[in-house]
């Protein structure tokens, strides 16, 4: 008998916007069966050239029906409507990215006849699916990460198994849906939703399981991680606690606009947003005073309006978690410049916090939250290792009019990417996106995923007439 079903409904206001089957064991086992007879018939495996005309299909699908599929982002996941679109943009301009990188995928010709052992060979390389992927993603961006990690399966030939978020699975359905239609057999992706954490773990460590692709907490990712079989690669994005310096010589209107952005985007729920700016004591106050005045101009509230700049929080305990961690850091001595409340019971105040203590909740772990932290500093390298100081490392920043000063940073800063004169959240899908330590293990970014789900199998050939 199926189980109940899951209703999924509104960060805002928690009306019911819909629902969704949720997977017993045996519909997992179902899904892996038929995934990994899929990819064990090679003669059955779906031809390059047909993969790349579903993508194309899919991609000017979602562009058709843009505003539909991003009120249904804004309404399921909380970001605001005006940025649920850029999200379907990007997610369309992702599907036609892996259509460009497998058009110029190519193997390698391996160096033969260059000593006595290799004359009269030839050997090259060509590029294979790897196996069966599983794919378990998060609620922060609904439509776009779904994309980045079922596409690239699509693309390289691989059979996928989607578990989606199950506060946000409706942009889930609807991607795969639009694959569906645009051509692509519906066993060679399949969406999955078991409740059960043990139902969860056995999809996921199951040896028919090539390839293992995580977007959410550390916490989770490593867990998940430690199940893996023998052999399944893997690929985890967490978060991090982003660190930004302003040096004293910073564009002060242009690194305001833009940590505001990168801080409050999305009420803050993304991995890699602006959480820990260190300013010189010159500006720090000047600068943490700007930033909240941008706060305050956003307006919080519906997401799916038009002029809504900051949505809800996922969750009404999130809101209550962020407070809590704000009220801390103010008992802690952290100096309150701007938000610090609870707007309803989903939304909360763009928040500004100057010197917070470095053991606050809001120093040293991924707030989550619309919250900015603003920390002076007097020496450009006691600054950095304030901001090397926690187990994470991922995209970080600094904004500075001197290019000593960019590049000491960039050195010195720990991190995968650091942004010179751009906030943290900066990101275009065909760059490398990758967490370090703590922040994850391997790298995203759709040519990178690419590469990551295929192997390369090598032919040599050996012949008298070379």
């Amino acid at each position: 008998m199926r189980a109940a079903n899951i209703e999924v409904t509104a960060p805002f206001d928690g009306s019911k916007i819909g629902e969704v089957p949720v997977s017993s064991a045996e519909d997992v086992e179902n899904a892996l069966a038929k995934a990994y007879a899929l990819y064990r018939n090679k003669d059955g495996w779906i031809p390059l050239p047909d993969r790349l005309d579903i993508l194309r299909r899919a991609a000017e699908i979602i562009k058709q029906r843009r505003e539909e599929l991003a009120l249904q982002a804004a309404r399921e996941g909380g970001k605001p409507l005006a940025d649920s679109l850029v999200e379907l943009d990007r997610a369309a301009d992702g599907v036609k990215n892996c259509v460009e990188v497998m058009r110029a995928e190519c193997g390698d010709v391996v160096p033969m006849g260059i000593n006595p052992a290799s004359l009269g060979h030839v050997a090259f390389t060509q590029r294979e699916p790897i196996g069966v992927v599983v794919a378990v993603s998060a609620f922060n961006h609904p439509f776009n990460l779904i994309v980045h990690q079922v596409t690239p399966a699509v693309a390289t030939g691989c059979p996928v198994i989607v578990k989606p978020s199950d506060i946000t699975p409706l942009s889930c359905f609807s991607f795969v849906e639009i694959l569906y239609e645009a051509g692509l057999p519906k066993d060679w992706c399949q969406i999955v939703l078991p409740t059960d954490l043990s139902v969860a773990t056995s999809l996921v460590a199951d040896p028919r399981n090539a390839f293992f692709s995580f977007i959410g907490s550390a916490r989770v990712g490593w867990m998940l991680r430690s199940k893996l079989a023998p052999g399944t690669r893997c690929a985890l994005e967490h978060g991090g606690a982003a660190p930004v310096i302003v040096s004293k010589d910073a564009d002060m209107k242009d690194a305001v606009s833009r940590l505001a952005k990168g801080g409050f985007y999305h009420g803050g729920q993304v991995c890699v947003s602006v959480q820990r700016i260190f300013a010189h004591a010159e500006i720090a106050e000047e600068l943490a005073a700007a930033i909240a005045v941008e706060g305050n101009k956003m307006k919080v509230g519906d997401p799916t309006k038009a002029d809504s700049e900051v949505g809800p929080l996922i969750k009404p305990a999130e809101v209550d978690r962020v407070h809590d961690w704000v009220t801390a850091a103010i008992d802690g001595g952290a100096k309150l410049i701007s938000g610090g409340e609870k707007i309803s019971e989903s939304c909360y105040k763009p928040t500004v916090l100057f010197a917070p203590p470095a053991d606050a909740e809001v120093s040293k772990s991924e707030i989550f939250g619309p919250v900015i932290c603003v920390y002076p500093f007097k020496d450009l390298d006691e600054a950095i290792n304030r901001a090397n100081s926690l187990d994470v490392s991922f995209q970080a920043a600094v904004f500075t009019k001197n290019l000593d000063i960019a590049l000491r940073v960039y050195k010195r800063l720990d991190g995968t990417a650091i942004m010179v004169n751009d906030h943290t959240a900066f990101r275009v899908d065909w760059m490398p996106f990758a967490g370090a330590r703590h922040s994850g293990h391997g790298v995203g970014g759709i040519p990178h995923t690419i590469h990551e789900m295929q192997i390369e199998k090598m032919m040599v050939i050996r012949s008298d007439e070379l």
